[in-house]
C-alpha cells in the first residue's frame, strides 16, 4: 500500500474515533503519532515533543485566551439586558419588531465576545423571555437567535479567526478588518427576511406597540454607550496601529473588568467564576491545537497535502468549482463535528490546495468562518440549537425548522462575498499592523 493510501486510511480511521465519541484532541494525538510511526524517520516521541513546544509558544496565540476570558467577564454582566432596552425602543416601528433585537444585539455582543456560543446565550437569556412575553412567534424567535448568534466568530474579535491565522499564518489584525464588513452584510440579510416575513406574516406577529419619542429612545440607548466605546477602543487600537491583537485583548479585558465593576456584578466569585471557564475553554483549545500541529507534521511526512494538492491541480477545476465541493464538504461536516474541530482538521490539508488553486488565503478565512457558522445552526450538532434548547426546553427539531432560512442565508451569504469578494478585501488594506 503506498503511503496515499495509507493516509487515506489514517483519515478514515480519525473519523472513525471521533464517531466513537474519543476527545478530539486524543483522537488527532493517536493518529499524528501512527502517522509519525509509518512515515518519519525520527521516532515519534521527539517529534511530538518539538512540535508541541515549537506549537505552544506562539506568541500570536497568546490573544486567545484574554479575548476568551473578556468574553467571560461580560456575560456574567448585565450587559444583554442594558442591549435590550438600548436597542428595543429603535426597532417597536420597524416589521419584525423586537425580533430585531435578536440581530443587533448579537451584532454588538459579537464584537465584544469573539464566541458564537456565548453570543446566542447571552443575547438568548433576556431577548427569549421577553419575546415570548410579547406574544412572538416562537419558532421565528428561536431561529433568528440561532442564526444571528453565529456573527459571534464573524464579526472580530473573533476566536476562530485567531486560530485560523496561527494555522494559515495570516496576519490576525487584517482577519479582524475582513470580517468586519461580512458580518455587517449578514446582520442587514437577517434583518432584511425578518422585515420581510412579518409582513407577510401578520397574524403571527403581536399587536403593534406604540414608538416612543425621540427623546426617550435617545435616553434609553445611553445603556449602549459604555459597549459601544469597549468595541471602539479595542477594535480601533488594532486597525489604527496602536496595539497588536495580544495587546487589544489585553486592553478588552481591562474594559470587560470596568464594565463588570461599572454594572455591579464584579465580585470575588464572578472574578474567579470568569477566570476559570476561560482556563477550561483556553486549556481545551489548546490541547486541540497542539495535537493538531503534530498531525499536520505527521501528514507532511506523508506527503498527503502536497499529493492532494498536486491531484486537483491536475483536475484544472476553477476557483469556483472548487468551492462548491468544498462547501458541500464543509456543511457536511458540520452536520457532525464542531466548528473548531472542522478548521484544526481540515487547514492542514485543504490550504496547500487552496493556495495551489490561486485563492488568497485572507478571503478564504472568512469563507471558513463562514461555512463554520452554518455549521452552528445545522444539527444534529448544531450548538446554537443546543444553546437554545438549553434556554427553552424545546425539541431541537422545533429549534431546527425556525433556523432553516437563516442557514440558507449564510449559504447566500458565501456567495455574495465569492461574487463580490471586495467586501473582504477592502477594510484590510487599511490596517496597519
Amino acid at each position: 500500500m503506498d503511503p496515499f493510501q495509507t493516509s487515506l486510511l489514517l483519515i478514515l480511521l480519525m473519523f472513525v474515533l471521533l464517531g466513537l465519541g474519543i476527545w478530539i484532541a486524543v483522537t488527532l494525538f493517536m493518529v499524528a503519532l501512527l502517522a509519525i510511526w509509518l512515515f518519519a524517520p525520527v521516532a515519534p516521541g521527539i517529534i511530538s515533543a518539538t512540535t508541541i513546544w515549537g506549537q505552544s509558544s506562539s506568541w500570536a496565540l497568546t490573544a486567545l485566551p484574554m479575548f476568551i476570558w473578556m468574553g467571560e467577564i461580560l456575560f456574567r454582566t448585565q450587559v444583554s439586558a442594558d442591549m435590550f432596552r438600548g436597542l428595543a425602543p429603535w426597532t417597536t416601528a420597524i416589521p419584525g419588531g423586537l425580533l430585531h433585537v435578536n440581530v443587533l444585539g448579537s451584532g454588538i455582543f459579537a464584537a465584544i465576545c469573539g464566541s458564537s456560543t456565548a453570543t446566542a446565550a447571552t443575547i438568548g437569556r433576556i431577548n427569549l423571555p421577553e419575546l415570548a412575553k410579547r406574544g412572538y412567534d416562537e419558532r421565528m424567535a428561536y431561529g433568528s437567535l440561532a442564526g444571528a448568534g453565529t456573527l459571534g466568530i464573524l464579526i472580530p474579535p473573533s476566536i476562530a479567526m485567531i486560530i485560523y491565522g496561527f494555522l494559515t499564518d495570516v496576519s490576525i489584525a487584517k482577519l479582524f478588518a475582513a470580517g468586519f464588513l461580512p458580518g455587517l452584510m449578514l446582520v442587514v440579510l437577517f434583518s432584511g427576511y425578518i422585515v420581510i416575513w412579518a409582513l407577510f406574516n401578520q397574524a403571527k406577529m403581536p399587536k403593534p406597540e406604540v414608538p416612543p419619542g425621540i427623546a426617550a429612545r435617545l435616553y434609553e440607548s445611553r445603556r449602549l454607550i459604555p459597549v459601544l466605546i469597549l468595541i471602539v477602543v479595542v477594535l480601533g487600537s488594532i486597525y489604527g496601529g496602536v496595539a497588536t491583537a495580544t495587546e487589544a485583548a489585553v486592553i478588552g479585558v481591562a474594559g470587560s473588568l470596568t464594565l463588570s465593576a461599572l454594572y455591579g456584578s464584579l465580585t470575588w466569585r464572578s472574578f474567579l467564576d470568569s477566570l476559570y471557564g476561560a482556563m477550561i475553554v483556553s486549556c481545551m483549545i489548546s490541547l486541540i491545537l497542539a495535537s493538531s500541529a503534530v498531525l499536520t507534521t505527521a501528514m507532511g511526512y506523508s506527503g498527503l497535502p502536497r499529493n492532494l494538492a498536486n491531484w486537483i491541480a491536475a483536475m484544472n477545476l476553477s476557483p469556483y468549482v472548487l468551492l462548491m465541493v468544498l462547501s458541500v464538504f464543509f456543511i457536511i461536516l458540520g452536520c457532525f463535528i464542531d466548528g473548531l474541530s472542522i478548521l484544526v482538521l481540515t487547514a492542514s490539508i485543504i490550504v496547500p490546495i487552496v493556495e495551489k488553486a490561486g485563492i488568497d488565503l485572507l478571503w478564504f478565512g472568512i469563507y471558513l468562518v463562514i461555512m463554520i457558522e452554518i455549521g452552528l445552526v445545522t444539527p444534529p450538532v448544531g450548538f446554537n440549537l443546543f444553546v437554545i434548547q438549553g434556554l427553552t426546553g424545546r425539541e431541537i427539531t422545533f429549534i431546527s425548522r425556525g433556523a432553516v432560512p437563516f442557514f440558507l442565508l449564510l449559504i447566500l451569504g458565501t456567495v455574495i462575498i465569492t461574487i463580490f469578494p471586495e467586501i473582504v478585501w477592502f477594510l484590510p488594506r487599511y490596517v496597519r499592523l
